[in-house]
């Protein structure tokens, strides 16, 4: 756990208390509130998130330059958070007498930043061999596994992201296998525990990998050895599961009252198991088939990623984003029609064949077509500490073939459409009355070399502040580390 949050314990047990207190007005919305919605055996999570909201007053910004990640741009607004939610954004706004007020005046306001694309904890730092936690590369497919069992939460690069305006972000595992198993989408705070970390309500993603990666891991290791092997691979594997979720299908549970395992008494017919052994490979291609498990696919190619369209038409899954995409500017039409976000780097290519035809104008171009979704993504512990950098060249390059993007809409790359793309948009990703208030406050426009975040608040919680030590949160790794400490305590490196 980090020092700085030891205080946030005490925090939030306040903050159970005073929820405890509620009026009776707001306790009778509460008991009022519709059952829980029946899921699939296939999400059952024996693993649930223990993340708790650090208890924290009201919060007004003032007189900022603020971006909703709607595509709105407002100057000399405010922003107000109360009970971890954003209450209001505006003028001139009213804020409670206890209300700690912050001077935004020559600032700016964005929502927190959200990497689709990391292995922050999975891969942490130190890189040593000890810690390759991110491939079970024992089998070309491995839906069982979940990147969460992997996690370490003690990973400095959480720290240094949080510096970098970075609010939440999924963990995926690598890209060894055609099918690597689930990522976990985690709030950036500090914890204990994974479960500590974990979004609240935020559903799983699948991780699966075209191209080059899976032929070189196992081409002389039993295959596949070549793309149509991948394929191949993929349509066993679904086949499999489309057997498994005609038999399971009418199995649901509702949440907390009833576990997978479970039928007989309270039980209606469509609750009764309908018989087999639980596969927990299964279980996972199963949920993704019903929507149910966000698909993120690492692909290249542009005709690759057609492909697979194909293969998610076959089976019925939902492409939620393409990941890396060096070529998606030439399907941009295609990916707008679909509904698939390209999750992009600003400039990285050429350091393979299947990243070859890159160009720097790709997310621009991405983003260009009605309804496109791009957003730009780290899959580095380095590059997701500037991931706002990152978006200013895309802007810079588009602004070099005539494409002016100005900040409200270039922010929806690192906020509303990285939301989108991991089903959490109707919880974080802007700047909207009733959502989480994961905010940061810039020292300039973020889209500038010299932007740096001031200041990051996740649920109204101020948990980072670059003028204030004890708001610099250190891994517990890096403490009594002597010169390996020095310089990693609160900054971006």
């Amino acid at each position: 756990m980090h020092r700085p949050f030891f205080t946030a314990l005490v925090a939030t047990a306040l903050s159970a208390a005073l929820l405890a207190a509620q009026p009776p007005a707001l306790a009778q919305e509460a008991a009022q509130k519709p059952a829980a919605k029946p899921v699939s055996r296939f999400i059952q999570d024996p693993y649930p998130s223990t993340y708790k909201p650090i208890a924290s007053p009201p919060v007004l910004i003032q007189g900022a330059t603020v971006l909703t990640g709607t595509g709105t741009r407002l100057d000399g607004a405010d922003v107000l958070m109360q009970g971890g939610k954003i209450v209001a954004v505006g003028a001139d706004l009213d804020a409670p007498a206890d209300a700690l007020r912050v001077d935004g005046r020559g600032r700016w306001v964005t929502p927190g930043i959200i990497d689709v694309h990391s292995h922050l904890g999975v891969y942490p730092s130190p890189g040593a061999r000890a810690h390759q936690d991110g491939n079970e590369s024992t089998s070309p497919t491995t839906p069982n596994v979940w990147a969460e069992h992997s996690i370490w939460p003690q990973d400095p690069g959480f720290a240094t992201a949080l510096a970098g305006g970075v609010t939440a972000l999924q963990i995926l595992p690598g890209s060894a296998n055609l099918i690597g198993g689930r990522g976990v989408t985690l709030k950036n705070v500090a914890g204990a525990s994974y479960q500590a970390m974990k979004f609240p309500g935020a559903p799983w993603g699948l991780k699966m990998a075209c191209g080059e990666n899976p032929k070189r891991v196992y081409g002389e290791r039993g295959g596949p050895s070549t793309r149509m092997g991948n394929i191949a691979g993929y349509r066993a594997a679904f086949i499999d599961a489309s057997e498994y979720l005609k038999k399971h299908r009418p199995k649901q549970v509702t949440v907390q009252k009833k576990r997978w395992w479970q039928s007989g008494s309270g039980s209606t017919d469509s609750d009764k198991d309908s018989g087999g052994k639980r596969d927990l490979k299964m279980d996972t291609l199963a949920g993704a088939i019903n929507g149910e498990i966000m698909v993120h696919i690492h692909c290249y190619r542009a005709d690759e990623m057609t492909t697979m369209i194909d293969l998610s038409k076959e089976f019925g899954f939902k492409i939620s984003a393409f990941h890396h995409g060096v070529e998606a500017y030439k399907i941009a039409d295609k990916l707008a029609a679909e509904k698939i976000c390209g999750a992009l780097w600003a400039d990285w290519w050429g350091f393979k064949l299947e990243a070859y035809d890159g160009i720097q104008e790709n997310i621009a171009l991405v983003d260009r077509v009605q309804n496109g979704c791009a957003i730009v993504h780290s899959d580095s512990e380095e590059g997701i500490q500037r991931l706002n950098q990152e978006a200013a060249k895309v802007i810079a390059h588009a602004q070099r073939i005539g494409m002016e993007i100005p900040p409200e809409r270039a922010v929806r790359w690192l906020t509303a459409n990285p939301a989108k793309s991991l089903g959490i948009l109707d919880k974080t990703g802007t700047l909207e009355p009733g959502k989480m208030a994961d905010v940061v406050l810039w020292n300039g426009n973020p889209f500038s070399v010299y932007a740096k975040a001031d200041q990051v608040y996740i649920d109204g919680a101020r948990v980072y502040d670059r003028n204030d030590k004890s708001r610099q949160p250190v891994s517990d790794f890096m403490l009594g580390q002597g010169m390996l400490g020095q310089g990693m305590e609160g900054g971006v490196q």
